[in-house]
């Protein structure tokens, strides 16, 4: 699968802008605050309806102007699939594949799989367990529809049953019989995230760790580790032992979105104890791996965004990830970065057909 056209009106710092694209390797040069790091989030925004770095529609749209639109062209499996992404201020977004709107934007989630590596992902580190769980949520929600589809019902519930929670405080009444349905329905859908995430861990580990391996050179211990209340309990029982706790808090303080990512180095937490070096290979070999393993369950190979590459790593280390495109692991690859030499120097030896574009 490649990204073949893409055109914008009104997006972030682009009156117009129309871009043909190599389907191997493309790189986006230029100094800061041009535009390269907008033209990758468009590019996103076409996989998956949003933008990566502000999920705020109207903060998308170029200032002084009332809307915007995306449109992309892509190649996939031998067909060509226009993607058209559009939204004017006090309207809904919409999204299309082929001229026809999707009533969803959940059903175009894993249809253009794309991972992107950027200097931000060091939120995962470094925020709380919501930016983790959102990284878990997403790589399985891209292979997985029936698990997307539970993890929008369950977060539906929650926010229900918290929504009652303070009814209950505001009217000064309490009605268990009312609270045990969302009870019922959280547990149902609570227990099949859970039990996916469990076996989504297993599968993804052996990748992580080889990728770590593989960027870092060392033989360093690294681990990810899946930490939730429904490993010793169901959530049923979580939730009727922790009613009047609920009651006092007026929200739900027990569930899987609850959950959360353990990130470690040498047994201790990485964000502590891990090197700047370290945090980086870490974060780049999570993403390295979740290219790998959404690559393994889909029809077709991930696009591979890398956002300020050279941020992240030496020379040496982006050559060796870029170098992969030769062994066919890879499909395309977009690069920004403000060095146009160093940027060639990179692709040029990789001997595959690029496209350098100066903004």
């Amino acid at each position: 699968m490649f990204l073949r056209h893409l055109s914008l009106v009104n997006y972030k710092n682009f009156d117009s802008k129309t871009l043909e694209f190599d389907p191997v390797i493309n790189c986006l040069v230029g100094d800061n605050g041009v535009g390269k790091t907008n033209v990758l989030d468009a590019i996103y925004h076409l996989c998956f309806g949003k933008s990566y770095f502000n999920p705020v529609s109207t903060q998308n749209i170029k200032h002084g102007t009332e809307f915007f639109v995306v449109e992309g062209e892509f190649e996939k499996l031998n067909r060509t699939e226009k993607i058209l992404c559009s939204f004017k201020k006090g309207t809904k977004k919409v999204i299309k594949r082929n001229d026809k709107p999707y009533e969803k934007f959940s059903e175009h989630i894993g249809f253009l799989p794309l991972v992107i590596i950027s200097p931000s992902d060091r939120d995962l580190i470094l925020e709380g367990s919501e930016t983790r769980r959102k990284f878990m949520d997403g790589v399985i929600s891209q292979s997985d529809k029936v698990y997307l589809q539970n993890l929008i019902k369950y977060n539906k519930v929650v926010a229900q049953r918290n929504s009652l929670l303070k009814y209950f405080a505001a009217n000064r009444t309490f009605d268990r019989d009312t609270l045990s349905i969302y009870n019922e329905q959280m547990n149902t859908l609570g227990t099949a995230i859970h039990q996916k995430r469990v076996e989504f861990i297993g599968s993804f580990l052996p990748i992580f760790k080889e990728q770590y391996q593989n960027i870092s050179e060392k033989d360093e211990q690294i681990d990810l580790s899946y930490e939730s209340q429904l490993s010793d309990d169901t959530l049923q029982n979580l939730l009727e032992k922790n009613i009047e706790k609920d009651r006092a808090l007026q929200y739900t303080s027990v569930g899987v979105h609850k959950d959360d990512l353990s990130f470690t180095i040498a047994g201790h937490p990485i964000k502590k104890f891990g090197s700047q070096g370290q945090q980086k290979s870490f974060l780049i070999a999570l993403k390295l791996a979740q290219f790998h393993f959404i690559k393994k369950l889909a029809d077709t190979t991930p696009i591979l965004l890398l956002d300020d590459i050279f941020d992240k790593l030496d020379e040496n280390r982006v050559s060796h990830i870029v170098g992969l495109v030769k062994d066919d692991n890879f499909g395309q690859i977009f690069i920004s970065d403000t060095h146009a030499d160093r940027t060639e120097n990179v692709v040029k030896n990789i001997h595959q057909s690029y496209k350098i574009f100066t903004l």
